[in-house]
């Protein structure tokens, strides 16, 4: 924990909430964190984030801050750019991994840059896309730069050009869709931690990832052994090409038909879910790492200049 002070006991402000469509879901993270950190002997302050961030922190002077939030501005380089400015060492990704890694065209421009296979995708005006088709059908309509499957539209064959939620932003993804299974790979620090199998009954939105019984989970995967090693292999390379630190998580989608071709990244997420049953978590248990040694792992990675 570099820049932390020697007491036996460091003050730990873990930060939740904030102001992105994630909020309600960092609060759950911040609060399980915050727990399995007092667990693990920390003393822990929980900060519900918002414009006056800066001089509560200032207030606090804590030894280092444990970043649980989710979406924009807590996962997009704003905070971490609060935080080297404040001189606390923080856990996760630094100003610009975060800003890169939140950016989907940027990162898919970097995987591409690093030999990574992506989906094609352009962006678009919010209008255009409403107007007609500008990918052929059928495509994934996205914001570049929100996480959690927000605003997620998939446009099937046959379909007309889809109506978009006001609350879109003007210009937005249009992705090729992937048919597939939905995996993903959780990286800590230089270890890739294996592959997670995702298994709904529709699309991996919103509701699928955070509603009760949305979702299951089959940790380990079961996967041919070419494409579990290909999982593990692209989500360290995309850790490292974007520049992440501590904890990230890649997610991929795989079309069995064509083997490892099939396997395109879908996104690095450098804030991932943090309760005891998410992704990240759930991957670290596999590996006989419990929650609380998970969340004091990243507390004693913390530092600045990320």
């Amino acid at each position: 924990m570099a820049g932390a002070s020697s007491r036996m006991a460091p003050e730990v402000a873990v930060l939740m909430g904030g102001l992105s469509a994630e909020r309600e879901v960092s609060l759950v993270s911040g609060r399980e964190c915050a727990t399995a950190l007092r667990a693990a002997g920390y003393r822990v302050t929980e900060v519900d984030c918002g414009p006056d961030l800066p001089a509560r922190l200032t207030d606090l002077q804590p030894d280092v801050c444990f970043n649980a939030l989710h979406g924009r501005w807590g996962e997009d380089g704003c905070v971490q750019g609060i935080l080297e400015w404040l001189g606390i060492p923080y856990t996760h990704s630094g100003v610009l991994a975060s800003a890169l890694a939140m950016d989907k065209a940027r990162t898919k421009e970097t995987y591409r840059a690093a030999g990574l296979p992506v989906a094609d995708s352009l962006l678009a005006a919010r209008a255009a896309v409403e107007a007609g088709h500008v990918l052929p059908p059928p495509y994934v309509v996205k914001p570049n730069n929100e996480g959690s499957s927000v605003g997620v539209y998939i446009v099937r064959d046959g379909a007309n050009a889809p109506r978009l939620a006001a609350t879109m932003p003007e210009v937005v993804m249009v992705e090729a869709y992937v048919p597939g299974r939905e995996l993903t790979t959780t990286v800590m620090g230089d270890r890739a931690l294996g592959v997670t199998d995702i298994l709904t009954d529709g699309w991996y939105d919103y509701e699928a990832k955070y509603a009760p019984g949305g979702s299951r989970h089959e940790c380990p995967a079961r996967l041919p052994e070419d494409i579990e090693a290909a999982c593990l292999d692209y989500a360290l390379r995309a850790h490292r090409a974007l520049g992440c630190r501590g904890v990230s998580r890649t997610d991929f989608r795989w079309d069995e038909a064509r083997g490892l071709a099939g396997l395109i990244l879908l996104e690095t997420n450098t804030q991932p879910g943090m309760t005891p049953t998410s992704l990240a978590p759930e991957q670290a248990a596999m590996q006989g790492i419990g929650f609380p040694a998970f969340c004091a792992w990243m507390v004693e990675d913390a530092s600045c200049n990320r």
